[in-house]
């Protein structure tokens, strides 16, 4: 479980195929210091193992769902991502939960910048819509986020000068792709809500 607080970027040093899948070298000081052998991390959102490394290092085995399903399919040597330690009993959490399960890949379809703020449209599958409020929570590439507005197929979320320089969504352009992660509850308010039907014995009497 995460909270969407990125800690800091990460950088891919060697990407190698290692079967239907590759093993994913990212290279973080101040992550890699810290971690442990089997450990996770959210790398731009999505819940990796950590399985080799060193202080300087981080080693992960992304398998070929993963790779089709993530934009962690498109890194290339040099690719800078969002990083972030899974929580411990106790931490502060200053985002929502993030389970680090990806839901869909969206495109920023719009992006509207005022000096060092920015408005960002996204595109998404029409079905993540239903679990999308106004005000309420995502996750976009693993960073925690409000939504502004919601619409059948795009969200707008607002991002502080902050967010644009200490995560990769400050370099985003137009057609980039993001991983989107909605808010777990919703996942089970919809849940919920498609197996309510009306009580036929109440409605008899």
């Amino acid at each position: 479980m995460f909270s969407g607080i990125v800690e800091t970027m990460g950088s891919v040093s060697e990407l190698r195929r290692v079967g239907p899948g590759v093993r994913l070298v990212i290279r973080s000081p101040q992550v890699a210091a810290e971690v442990t052998l089997g450990g996770s991390v959210a790398i731009n959102g999505c819940c990796l193992t950590v399985v080799g490394g060193d202080n300087q290092h981080m080693e992960f085995d992304a398998g070929e769902e993963t790779l089709s399903r993530t934009n962690l399919g498109r890194l290339v040597t040099g690719s800078q991502v969002n990083l972030e330690r899974s929580l411990r009993i106790g931490d502060e959490l200053g985002g929502h939960f993030v389970t680090g399960h990806i839901d869909a890949v969206g495109t920023l379809d719009e992006r509207s910048d005022d000096e060092d703020w920015s408005k960002f449209w996204f595109k998404m599958p029409a079905q993540l819509g239903k679990q999308m409020a106004s005000k309420a929570s995502v996750a976009v590439d693993g960073v925690s986020l409000t939504l502004v507005d919601v619409e059948r197929e795009r969200f707008s979320i607002a991002l502080i000068p902050h967010t644009l320089r200490v995560t990769t969504l400050g370099p985003l352009r137009q057609g980039d792709p993001v991983n989107l992660e909605t808010d777990v509850l919703a996942k089970y308010v919809e849940k919920q809500l498609a197996f309510a039907t009306p009580d036929a014995s109440a409605a008899d009497d």
